[in-house]
């Protein structure tokens, strides 16, 4: 068989003692790779390139497709970017899958039993990044997410269940308060698993599936989620298991996927010979099934894990009466390969099987172009940075003064604070800062509005010596809102 090329950055801190570890057990059990090294992290930032990646690592990335990325430290400091931010969206890694597995009785932990797989959307939600300051006192952030997101990232998740005989698929989400971007990602998975009769669904409100994934992991397989939630519960999923340092994760996307620990670079810990390379270890045997090597990932794996068995651990998951060797980074590689070939005897041994032809071709679309509905615009919501010195009760002062806005169509139904109506009809009790939200409807329900009347709209408020900040428009999308109700609406 050919070799596989693969991109490999040794990283910053830990980074290129736990590369040369995993490299080395990879070499030895017979991976076929070829490897094209880069330069990335912090020289290449301080070097003046504030994304932290060369022009020319860019081009590997897109020849070889499969990208082996040890820790990398990003400057403290504004103008720096998250390079991992960076790769995953610039070259469409939508997925992030992070197994989270333990290993009782030989690492310590609080849940003997747990084998969960969070699968992550990777591209979207808050981490699009877009944050504006509006007034003195709020800075916002917009979650965007969107259908075709939102139906790669399920699809691939109950595609890896199918194939890793998973049995069950969960979904966390906040639609009961998020309902139209939360509620997107609820009604996509609903979609998208009834073609998955044989896999059992399940879905809970983010807060207390977290609350039952943090005390009961065992009654959960696959979960998937959007970014923030999916980036939270990873970590604290991961280090249920007994330690983060032993979470490999990768990066999935249509053309080029990374595989990395996901842990940072630990820069104190650089050049010791102590850091645990067990997570991008476990990375580098997800990147070995990724490229179709099951046989390799199969027999380091298991090597692994009866390392683990025999007692040989890094000073991290060292404890007394189980640890029977404390190694050294360099060493741990070394006593992984001493174990080639053989299989745990109380772990469970792991088993990898090469790419069904037949089951690869009749893979469903990962995303699906819809039909674009009839989009009529019916108000507007404009946004106000107004301010009387009072936090309680201003309502009543400004909502007199915008509804002198309103005609030519147009008028003024609802004004809320934060989320929270205030006018008309508005409580006292209200807390109210400086950002208004102001809804404006055609004056006939049921009656469209032009951008023209939103335009000439915006100059009276203007007129009135108003600062507006914001707009939002407000479309029925085939006659449904596409936007949330205020209260009393």
């Amino acid at each position: 068989m050919s070799n596989v090329p693969i991109t490999v950055a040794h990283g910053d801190g830990i980074g290129p003692e736990i590369m040369a570890a995993t490299l080395h057990i990879l070499k030895e059990a017979g991976a076929r790779i070829d490897i094209e090294e880069i330069e990335i992290g912090e020289k290449v930032y301080l070097s003046g390139n504030t994304a932290g990646i060369a022009p020319e690592s860019w081009e590997s990335l897109r020849r070889t497709k499969v990208f082996l990325k040890a820790p990398i430290t990003t400057p403290q400091g504004g103008g720096f970017k998250s390079l991992n931010v960076t790769v995953r969206k610039t070259l469409g890694m939508y997925a992030n899958i992070r197994p989270c597995v333990s290993y009782h009785p030989f690492i310590e932990t609080k849940h003997p039993v747990m084998d969960v797989v969070i699968v992550r959307e990777n591209e979207e939600d808050t981490y699009a990044g877009i944050e504006y300051r509006q007034s003195d006192m709020v800075e916002q952030c917009l979650k965007l997410i969107t259908r075709p997101g939102c139906e790669k990232i399920v699809r691939y998740a109950f595609e890896y269940a199918r194939k890793n005989n998973r049995k069950n698929v969960t979904v966390f989400v906040k639609d009961n308060i998020m309902k139209q971007t939360d509620g997107l990602f609820h009604k996509v998975f609903d979609e998208i698993g009834a073609e998955y009769p044989e896999i059992e669904k399940g879905d809970w409100i983010v807060d207390i599936g977290a609350a039952k994934l943090a005390t009961t992991p065992e009654q959960f397989d696959v979960v998937v989620m959007p970014n923030l939630y999916g980036d939270i519960l990873s970590d604290v999923t991961a280090q249920m298991t007994g330690s983060v340092g032993l979470a490999g994760s990768a990066n999935i996307g249509e053309n080029i996927s990374m595989f990395e620990a996901i842990h940072g670079s630990a820069p104190r810990r650089a050049g010791q010979n102590s850091a645990n390379p067990s997570g991008l270890f476990l990375g580098s045997v997800m990147m070995l099934v990724h490229i179709d090597q099951p046989d390799i990932a199969e027999l380091a794996h298991n090597a692994w894990l009866r390392t683990i068995e025999d007692g040989v651990h890094t000073y991290d998951v060292a404890r007394e009466g189980v640890t029977k060797q404390i190694v050294g980074t360099k060493e741990f590689g070394q006593e992984v390969v001493k174990r080639l070939g053989q299989k745990p005897e109380t772990l469970k041994a792991v088993e990898y099987k090469k790419a069904d032809a037949a089951t690869d071709a009749d893979k469903k679309p990962i995303y699906s172009i819809r039909e674009p509905q009839k989009k009529d615009l019916v108000g507007v919501d404009v946004f106000l940075n107004w301010w009387n010195g009072s936090f309680y009760g201003s309502a009543n002062e400004l909502g007199p003064k915008v509804e002198e806005a309103n005609g030519d169509g147009v008028k003024l139904v609802m004004i809320s604070n934060r989320g929270t109506k205030v006018y008309p009809k508005g409580q006292p009790d209200t807390f109210c800062v400086d950002h208004w939200r102001c809804r404006f409807m055609a004056e006939s329900q049921g009656d469209t509005i032009t951008h023209q009347q939103v335009i000439d709209l915006l100059g009276r408020i203007s007129g009135l010596g108003l600062d507006f900040i914001k707009t939002e428009h407000l479309y029925n999308f085939d006659g449904q809102p596409g936007y949330s109700l205020g209260q009393g609406q």
